[in-house]
């Protein structure tokens, strides 16, 4: 059974058909959801998901919404944290230095939300683009002993080790599926079975063949065969290794 380690079912793309959409998913074989907070403002459309079974969430403030933020959104989370033992991890928070203006506001936000993970010995849900080196070594410096995912990771092999010898979970998806993604199927083939989630990030980052299109988690399983072939191993194989990293990242007791 498969499980989407990081999709974002609360954001309005899905607002028409969500309840399809996860049937869809549960067709091929998804049994299970995690479902990461972007803003203040969608922290309760996320609580509201992690009501249905199938879901567990997240609550963060993502950097590429930094807008959007407030210095007290952290207080509201740390009360968050407080009332809704639910919540499975801080995130998705992170840094996005693609966006260089906004990097020293970037690295208080994650800051502070790598310490109420330690407060609230939770792991986080790490959204990091074009920063693995400096993420790694602040991580490194933080000492989250509930560790995390590193979503979407795309560095290279050595920058994969660092962040596995952390104890993070890497989030593999739809950047897996092209085939110009050489440098990140070499790391694929040589991640140990425990370091690796199957992921798919919808609404976003599509897989390939389906660019332009909205992603949906049903598309994790394709993310698994790729995977699969990449590392010479049964989908079933990789899948189990998945849902298996998934439960034990985000301490999920879900029956088989």
């Amino acid at each position: 059974m498969l499980i989407d380690a990081h999709c974002h079912l609360d954001f309005a793309a899905f607002d028409q058909d969500r309840d399809a959409v996860i049937e869809t998913a549960k067709r091929v074989g998804v049994e299970h959801f995690i479902v990461p907070g972007t803003t203040r403002q969608r922290w309760q459309q996320v609580l509201a998901l992690g009501q249905r079974a199938e879901i567990s969430v997240c609550a963060g403030l993502h950097p590429y919404f930094i807008a959007d933020h407030r210095e007290s959104d952290l207080t509201e989370l740390d009360d968050l944290l407080n009332e809704h033992p639910e919540i499975v991890a801080v995130g998705e928070c992170g840094i996005d230095a693609r966006f260089g203006d906004t990097l020293p506001a970037q690295w208080d936000y994650f800051d502070a939300q790598c310490a109420l993970a330690k407060q609230h010995a939770l792991p986080v849900v790490v959204h990091c683009v074009k920063a693995n080196d400096t993420v790694a070594k602040r991580l490194r410096q933080r000492g989250l002993a509930s560790a995390g995912l590193i979503h979407a990771f795309a560095g290279s092999y050595e920058q994969a080790i660092k962040f596995v010898e952390l104890g993070y979970v890497l989030g593999l998806g739809g950047a897996a599926t092209y085939p110009r993604a050489k440098r990140l199927h070499r790391v694929i083939k040589a991640l140990p079975d425990d370091s690796f989630v199957l992921e798919t990030d919808s609404p976003d980052m599509p897989l390939s063949g389906y660019q332009g299109l909205r992603n949906e988690p049903c598309r994790v399983s394709e993310v698994c065969r790729v995977v699969a072939a990449l590392r010479d191993q049964t989908s079933e194989h990789v899948a189990a290794c998945s849902r298996a990293n998934t439960l034990r990242m985000f301490r999920l007791f879900i029956r088989p």
